[in-house]
């Protein structure tokens, strides 16, 4: 009987302590410095500035992405609580033209005077999807591109579903990129946009590798189904590890790849943005490989 129980403790105490080397060995996936997109909190912005920031800082952000109009407000008071004021979504418009386009020159040079690192074209809208506007667009960005890298930025481009439908016999992002120099127009890429347009984050960054220093971290019901616009039910966007992305797969490939920076984005929340911004950064930082 001794040797019996003398045995059982030898494996309970085996047991134990292979779980605990394991927990032990088990590295975390969690970026260093989680940024924040500040298009998330845009209802509770300006009004609450100096709230929302304090709040940003206090949950562990170290960065945060806004508009131009947004960043030129605030990088004083983000960067006085530690927010790096990284990227920025600079107006579409400055790149593509038009009537009203604000000067990209201008804009570049003042996103470079506050620290900011990445001007990031965000949108085009649907009117503007047309083929003889989107054949052109790689264009215009690899000048857009070129103009940053003179003034110290890198030009990157934010993606939403419709850039994965086929227009003509030709899929729309390869009528964008394929002319572009990867190292002049690089990507921010935002897994949700990709889940809803039926493609799979995880192998899209790897076919991509070193040309996306940005990602966006949103997660994505499981009941949606694939689309190639932006016209999803409101309740579709969920907090990361809320919802059907696969994010361990995705951080292990991001940092595998080389990503940069990392920002927790939701475009619409059920009830406080601030709260689901914490939601989403407790889980990624509770994250292990």
């Amino acid at each position: 009987m001794p040797s019996l129980l003398s045995r059982r403790a030898f494996l309970g105490a085996a047991t134990a302590a292979g779980i605990l080397a394991s927990r032990a060995s088990a590295k975390s996936l969690a970026p260093k410095r989680l940024g924040a997109e500040l298009y998330t909190v845009r209802s509770l912005m300006p009004a609450k500035d100096d709230d929302v920031l304090h709040t940003l800082a206090s949950t562990g952000y170290r960065e945060v992405e806004g508009d131009y109009p947004t960043l030129m407000r605030i990088h004083g008071a983000a960067q006085a609580l530690g927010l790096n004021p990284v990227a920025c979504h600079i107006p579409t418009a400055s790149v593509l033209g038009g009537e009203k386009a604000p000067e990209l020159e201008k804009v570049l040079t003042d996103l470079k005077g506050i620290g900011t690192e990445y001007a990031v074209v965000p949108y085009i809208a649907p009117d503007q999807r047309t083929v003889e506007i989107l054949s052109g667009f790689g264009e215009k960005m690899t000048r857009a591109g070129e103009m940053a890298k003179r003034i110290g930025l890198q030009l990157a481009y934010h993606n939403h579903a419709f850039e994965w439908k086929e227009v003509e016999g030709k899929m729309t992002f390869h009528r964008m990129f394929e002319h572009t120099d990867p190292k002049l127009v690089q990507l921010e890429i935002d897994v949700f946009w990709l889940s809803v347009a039926g493609v799979d984050p995880v192998h899209f960054l790897k076919d991509h590798a070193g040309r996306i220093p940005l990602v966006h971290l949103k997660d994505k019901a499981a009941a949606q189904k694939v689309q190639y616009n932006e016209m999803v039910p409101k309740d579709t966007f969920r907090e990361v590890g809320n919802g059907s992305i696969d994010f361990k797969a995705v951080l292990e490939t991001c940092e595998k790849i080389g990503v940069k920076h990392y920002f927790v984005e939701q475009d619409w929340t059920s009830g406080d943005p601030l709260v689901s911004l914490k939601q989403s950064f407790h889980y990624i930082s509770g994250l292990k490989s």
